[in-house]
């Protein structure tokens, strides 16, 4: 590590398996669902589709922002054990905000240096249940006195360090780099066009994993699962892309005066989780989804943290070597539009690179999940296209950036 960041380059890694629940809009049909049992779900699912029994686990990593069920300190553990893995292996909850599902990628590749053989990575993250909450009444309730109950969500969205929340983040980067208000909502009605023509065209059915009523059990455990609301079958899309124009995106009033920033163009607020199978390349008895050759991570200003991918893409290309035209796709995490013009801007980036199935606007954004997404979808298209390099890129809040480069094992030049 030095001043520049942190730079960890792997040379036997590789992403065996990914798979995601749908991504359900705030109040919707996974309202009611623990991110345990959302997490549980996509870990199975992971590992049956990668064929691997789960006693062969040797490391559990899951990483969920929000404390949203009154058993979260146990998160990691039961992921794990409802998995089925042993008894003995264990489990670690990762957290970098935004960058937590680029987090576990690394930290499992770093795993597997140290001998770890198989590593579960799960992102999971109930918005729906982030709680309504208070720290100043353990003592309980002086006559009287203000009573200190607020909106976890809503108020972790405010940076007192920097004396601004994340919008507000956004709306600074949109004056820095000259961008207006038309030019942000067209980003955001192209991140609907985009991902509303990939759902239409089946592309993300590859990556979901279909949510019942379940139960699950787990040797010397309780049982748990996921119940769903009444009438409600099952979920299997994700719930937000939807049609919309110009003038629809142009009515959205902006959060803040003269901000350019609205619920229209950023990132909708949705439940959902994600997980992948990481394990060493040299072993691997099928084709994996992916090479992961290097993560970078970085700091920047907290008023303008939504420029750190910028930063962090640029040590990646300068520890990799690679050029900027080598990078076949690029997945961004659509925080805000005006987050993502001013990184296009500050890289020059190809926008036809980039986020080619739309982004977080229109599929949302559970925060400790995301990562997990932008590296399956980013995979995917590599494999797809005969294509070599990716990367995979997220801004963070409190000021720091993420970004992470995958290869195409089944690439032919």
């Amino acid at each position: 590590m030095s001043s520049g960041g942190l730079c960890t380059a792997f040379d036997d890694v590789a992403i065996v398996e990914m798979a995601r629940t749908p991504w359900v809009d705030l109040g919707g049909a996974l309202a009611g669902v623990s991110p345990i049992d959302l997490g549980i779900k996509a870990g199975r699912a992971v590992l049956v589709r990668a064929g691997l029994d789960p006693q062969a686990v040797d490391s559990v990593l899951a990483g969920s922002m929000a404390h949203a069920s009154f058993d979260a300190y146990f998160l990691p553990r039961h992921v794990g054990l409802y998995c089925g893995v042993p008894q003995a292996t264990p489990a670690l909850a990762v957290q970098r905000i935004c960058g937590t599902g680029l987090e576990l990628l690394r930290q499992a590749g770093e795993q597997l240096r140290s001998g770890a053989q198989q590593v579960l990575c799960v992102g999971t993250e109930s918005m729906s249940r982030n709680p309504i909450a208070a720290y100043e009444h353990r003592g309980g309730f002086r006559l009287g006195a203000p009573v200190g109950f607020k909106d976890f969500l809503w108020e972790a969205l405010h940076d007192p360090a920097a004396g601004v929340d994340m919008i507000g983040t956004a709306d600074t980067l949109a004056r820095d780099h000259g961008l207006d208000r038309t030019a942000v909502d067209a980003w955001a009605l192209r991140s609907h066009q985009r991902a509303l023509q990939a759902q239409h065209a089946g592309w993300f059915d590859e990556e979901v994993v279909r949510i019942t009523a379940e139960t699950f059990d787990a040797e010397g455990c309780l049982p748990r699962g996921i119940e769903l609301p009444r009438g409600v079958s099952e979920v299997s899309r994700d719930s937000h892309p939807r049609p919309t124009d110009a003038v629809a995106l142009a009515r959205l009033r902006a959060v803040h005066t003269r901000g350019v920033q609205t619920a229209g163009n950023s990132c909708a607020v949705v439940d959902g989780a994600a997980a992948a199978l990481v394990a060493r390349l040299s072993t691997c008895t099928r084709p994996p989804l992916a090479r992961l050759r290097m993560v970078t991570a970085v700091g920047v200003p907290p008023q303008t943290m939504g420029i750190g991918p910028a930063p962090a893409i640029a040590l990646l290309l300068a520890r990799s070597g690679l050029r900027l035209e080598q990078i076949d796709r690029f997945e961004l995490n659509e925080a805000q539009a005006a987050q993502v013009l001013a990184v296009v801007q500050s890289l020059q980036l190809d926008v036809n690179k980039l986020n080619v199935h739309g982004g977080a606007i229109a599929l949302g954004h559970p925060l400790a999940a995301t990562g997990l997404r932008l590296v399956h979808t980013l995979a995917r298209q590599l494999r797809q296209g005969n294509l070599r390099y990716g990367v995979a890129a997220a801004c963070i809040g409190g000021g720091q950036g993420m970004a992470l480069l995958l290869e195409n094992p089944h690439f032919i030049g």
